[in-house]
């Protein structure tokens, strides 16, 4: 048998800090996941579009009217305005200002729920029925994709605000809310090349 040996520490994990935010922490990573996976679908379903209207000499057919232009800017510009307090929120939990979040964070889920009342108007302003024709098809697609991502995170809002009131905040939770932020941002940026194509590109044409 060997005589005993002598080991050496070379490192210690005990001065790690037990959460993190950002880029360190794995959370952040699987929700630039889901960004990259959903921005691949809305930039699939734009390709749809842009294919379809490339295979016919008018834009939308004839037969079908252009979609009305006032509901839409509402909804545009509201969903712009809403990255001010948005921007706020994700400063606050950057800062873990616990009252900064807690506030900023039903803010945003009463803005959310405000900002589908004009997309209902929308809906009802596109002047064709989603199965009338390919047209329809498609940019009922388009907003339908886009209204399920403002719901989706309109509920993720409402549930974490909901736990920033009842529940002990700690690091983590700090780390939810500026997950949520960054992707209230990914839906707003989202929107704009949608909008561009649904009601600016075949006035363009």
């Amino acid at each position: 048998m060997t005589g005993a040996r002598d080991f050496e520490i070379v490192g210690t994990l005990a001065n790690l800090p037990t959460s993190a935010t950002g880029p360190r922490h794995l959370v952040w990573w699987g929700n630039i996941g889901f960004m990259v996976i959903e921005g691949t679908g809305f930039a699939l379903a734009a390709a749809v579009y842009l294919y379809l209207m490339t295979q016919t000499h008018v834009w939308p057919p004839k037969g079908d009217v252009l979609p009305g232009l006032l509901w839409s800017a509402i909804f545009t510009v509201g969903l712009l305005l809403s990255e001010i307090p948005n921007i706020w929120v994700l400063r606050c939990a950057r800062a873990k200002n616990l009252a900064g979040v807690r506030w900023g964070t039903f803010a945003m889920g009463v803005i959310a729920l405000l900002l589908l009342v004009p997309r209902g108007f929308e809906f009802a302003h596109l002047g064709v029925s989603w199965h009338q024709d390919a047209y329809g098809s498609v940019i009922w697609l388009l907003l339908v994709l886009h209204t399920v991502h403002v719901v989706t995170d309109w509920g993720d809002t409402v549930v974490l605000g909901a736990w920033l009131f009842t529940h002990e905040v700690g690091d983590d939770q700090f780390a939810d809310v500026e997950d949520n932020s960054n992707y209230w941002t990914f839906v707003v940026l989202c929107w704009l090349p949608v909008y561009a194509l649904i009601y600016w590109a075949p006035r363009a044409l």
